[in-house]
């Protein structure tokens, strides 16, 4: 299968790394608006070199874009990609709104074609086992689920950043670029959630338009509460961690490892999920580092993909299951602003 990479920054590297471990996938082209960049690229993957959009999507054989610019440029190439039939994989967040989500979403629908929001924590292994327990009921009800991302970021990750901490490019900061996975695990184990209560600021970091500290309260579809924290002025920087628990169960998670994993009802299975996944994490998680990643992540989500195009079948990680987390995020942000209890819109 052959697949054109737009944007060829540090992301763009991890995209490399997981597809040059999948049979048959090849990288054929790619796309940047900084030509040097983009031969760089073209050069180390052995592909070839873009910077207009249409000729990109023009490359003989082409069949899935990977979209790793700045978040607010998504929809700019997401569309004319999906109009032109090519299948989409699209890096976190998926746009930087809800209804520039949607307008992915639309055109991907009206072509035909595959669309997948990046949000590689899922298949981690700690992640997965965490999602079968509670779809198999084993925390009973669900009372509370928080999710933590108390992160790192010093002043010239903003400064020399370009379009980071920007409004227009990044669509907020510490929520919708750093936490956004977290959020998005969050809500895969919790279920929709309803309402939020929030305040953010900027604490740590000076010209930037967005947060670089969040917190909300958030109630559950199911009736559950929670808690979402997002930073990026927390030195050291710590493991993102989501905690849920029920009347019959806890887990804590932090990055690839299950910090605590109990139920009422034990299973054999338990103590050696608990082993296996007391120190998974082989990175630092992104936690002071935006380059402290594994591409393992990317590799079995592109491989999901891959399958969804083959089979006719959907992704796990699909255009409206990619826009949740944007959505809860926006509502967070409206309440900040407000000051207000605020809705999460539904599709």
């Amino acid at each position: 299968m052959n697949f054109g990479i737009v944007g060829t920054g540090l992301i763009a590297e991890f995209h490399a790394a997981a597809l040059a471990e999948i049979k048959g996938a090849n990288i054929v082209a790619c796309l940047d608006k900084i030509p040097e960049r983009a031969a760089k690229y073209a050069e180390k993957y052995g592909c070839t070199t873009y910077t207009d959009l249409d000729a990109f999507l023009a490359h003989p054989g082409l069949e899935v874009v990977n979209i790793c610019t700045p978040s607010g440029l998504h929809m700019d190439a997401a569309v004319p990609a999906a109009k032109a039939g090519k299948h989409l994989i699209i890096e976190k967040p998926l746009e930087t709104t809800g209804a520039r989500c949607w307008a992915i979403n639309d055109a991907a629908a009206k072509a035909g074609v595959v669309l997948s929001g990046i949000f590689p924590s899922r298949f981690h292994g700690a992640a997965q086992n965490l999602k079968a327990a509670v779809d198999a009921g084993r925390f009973g009800k669900l009372t509370m689920g928080s999710a933590y991302v108390k992160w790192w970021r010093n002043q010239d990750y903003y400064s020399k950043g370009g379009w980071k901490g920007t409004k227009a490019l990044d669509g907020g900061g510490a929520l919708i670029n750093q936490s956004i996975h977290a959020i998005d695990l969050l809500l895969w184990f919790m279920g929709e959630a309803e309402e939020v209560t929030a305040y953010t600021g900027t604490i740590g970091h000076t010209g930037i338009e967005v947060e670089d500290n969040a917190a909300a309260a958030v109630r559950f579809a199911n009736g559950a509460f929670g808690i979402i924290q997002g930073s990026t002025s927390i030195w050291p920087g710590f493991l993102k961690k989501i905690e849920v628990s029920g009347l019959e169960g806890s887990v804590v998670l932090e990055e690839e490892n299950l910090a605590f994993w109990k139920f009422k009802a034990e299973t054999a299975k338990d103590d050696e999920i608990r082993k296996a996944f007391a120190s998974a994490t082989s990175s630092g998680g992104g936690a002071s580092d935006p380059a402290a990643i594994g591409h393992h992540g990317h590799k079995l989500q592109f491989e999901n993909v891959i399958k969804a195009i083959e089979t006719g079948t959907k992704p796990l990680i699909d255009g409206p299951e990619a826009t949740r987390a944007v959505a809860l995020i926006e509502a967070i942000y409206r309440s900040a602003e407000t000051g207000k209890p605020s809705k999460v819109a539904k599709g």
